[in-house]
């Protein structure tokens, strides 16, 4: 039973099944019946809440299941070997699914939105960037950023911490991205992306919106994305503009060591440089996933930490042994390893992104299953991560589940918390770097006491946000 629902026998489970039609004969797997069924049943009862589908479809249908959606195949995956043959032994066979896909008409042909071979050849041009010593390099303005923000707080001060981490993520992201302090154009990315993100599910389910923005028409929602997207674009493109200007004026002075610097000189293999259409496309993508992510994974760090006493302690006494009073540095990283758990294992339970989805473009095996083109597959971190299969007591904080010696037991699909295969997230290094040093440096003077009493859940946009403020008073080391 589930839900009240007798589901081995009733209408709403359907075993794996042969699926004979035009195209083919294909092993279908077990999952849901119809479509419409399960909406008038709980968890589906709270619309808008697909982790609650996915949870349910791992816990009744197995590590592998299917329902259909809109005419559509659509299967879950929640098993390692699985995942592993999506994201890389068979990655050549899947493009972008719809749900990342609608992002173009914000986000254009960038790193996160565009298929091969735009892919392979905007990858080849940002990596250089995210080198391991241009990341090195970025550490001082981390540090630096995290400093000026500890201390400008107060014994006893009441902070939501998200907002906090959002702020302060931003502020790194404007230093090593522009070479530049946040200033307006800054908070009017941040303020008309939020917008954006804020409507994201409805984008992602409006039908044809790329035409009811090209003709204009005016739909509410879609009028409010439209002004944000043309501000975005505005801003960004006068920074990109300024910048040039800058440049052909001292030649001599054109890399400041940031992103910007880069991918202004960036060339192609045939030395071709980036168009100003391209270049938007990379700086807008990058900025918004550079913060973001970073901020989220952060701010449920503080939430865990402040709500288990006993491993906030423990982070602050390896802090105190490694550094003593000095602040943390990039030479200090690798002896931080218990911060490092630390914010290993906030990631597994709350991933910033939290899932992923692919759309086949040839038939795909995976399993004992033989799906047709065009079935989009939807992984999830978040459900993955939480499986008692992988983690005993899964719900409990636990930094010491990522010692090196239990890393090693361990299939690398059970955690992912930033993909894998030739799409795994090309800011890897510097989100563990900046997660990293910002706990250290912030836990060195403050410690976080959770406000009991309120609400807390996770909102599904992109990314894992919280949904509430995460009220926590500060207190002084």
């Amino acid at each position: 039973m589930a839900d009240g629902i007798d589901f081995e026998n009733s209408y709403v489970f359907r075993p794996a099944h042969t699926l004979t039609t035009k195209t083919g004969e294909w092993r279908i797997p077990p999952g849901l019946r119809k479509t419409l069924p399960f909406y008038l049943h709980k968890p589906w009862a709270r619309l808008g809440k697909p982790i609650l589908l996915f949870e349910y479809m791992a816990q009744n249908c197995g590590p592998i299941s299917h329902y259909m959606l809109f005419g559509n195949h659509v299967v879950f995956l929640n098993d390692p070997a699985a995942i592993r043959e999506v994201l890389v032994n068979q990655a050549n066979k899947f493009v972008r699914e719809r749900t990342i896909t609608r992002l173009k008409i914000l986000l254009g042909e960038g790193l996160l939105t565009s298929d091969d071979p735009i892919h392979k050849r905007s990858r080849r041009i940002v990596a250089p960037a995210f080198h391991r010593q241009r990341i090195h390099d970025y550490a001082d303005e981390m540090v630096r950023s995290t400093q000026l923000w500890r201390d400008r707080w107060h014994n006893g001060d009441v902070v939501d911490m998200n907002a906090e981490m959002m702020t302060l993520s931003l502020d790194i992201v404007a230093r090593t991205l522009f070479a530049t302090e946040v200033d307006d154009d800054i908070r009017q990315i941040n303020e008309h992306s939020n917008r954006i993100m804020a409507i994201y599910n409805y984008l992602v389910s409006f039908p044809n919106a790329e035409a009811f923005l090209k003709y204009k028409i005016p739909v509410p929602g879609l009028r409010r994305f439209a002004k944000s997207r043309a501000k975005l674009d505005e801003v960004v493109n006068r920074i990109i503009r300024e910048r040039k200007a800058a440049n052909a004026a001292d030649p001599e002075h054109a890399d400041r060591h940031d992103l910007l610097s880069m991918l202004l000189a960036s060339r192609d293999e045939d030395g071709s440089a980036l168009s100003d259409e391209q270049l938007r496309d990379e700086v807008l993508t990058i900025f918004l996933a550079g913060y973001e992510t970073t901020a989220n994974a952060l701010s449920w760090t503080w939430y865990l930490l402040s709500t288990h006493p006993e491993q906030q302690q423990a982070m602050y006494a390896e802090i105190r042994e490694v550094l003593g009073d000095r602040t943390a540095t990039l030479d200090d990283y690798a002896n931080l390893k218990y911060t490092q758990m630390v914010f290993a294992e906030a990631m597994r339970l709350y991933p910033p992104a939290w899932a992923m989805g692919r759309k086949s473009i040839e038939p795909i095996e995976v399993g004992s299953y033989r799906l047709p083109p065009g079935t989009h597959f939807f992984l999830s971190a978040y459900v993955l991560h939480r499986d008692a299969r992988f983690y005993p007591d899964p719900l409990k904080f636990d930094p010491l589940r990522h010692t090196e010696e239990e890393k090693a037991k361990r299939d690398k699909f059970e955690f992912f918390p930033f993909g894998g295969g030739p799409r795994q997230c090309i800011g890897e290094g510097f989100a563990w770097l900046e997660g990293v040093l910002l706990l250290a440096n912030i836990s060195q003077k403050w410690r976080m006491e959770w406000i009991a009493g309120q609400p807390v859940d996770v909102e599904e946009k992109i990314t894992l946000r919280p949904k509430y403020p995460l009220r926590m008073t500060l207190h002084a080391r």
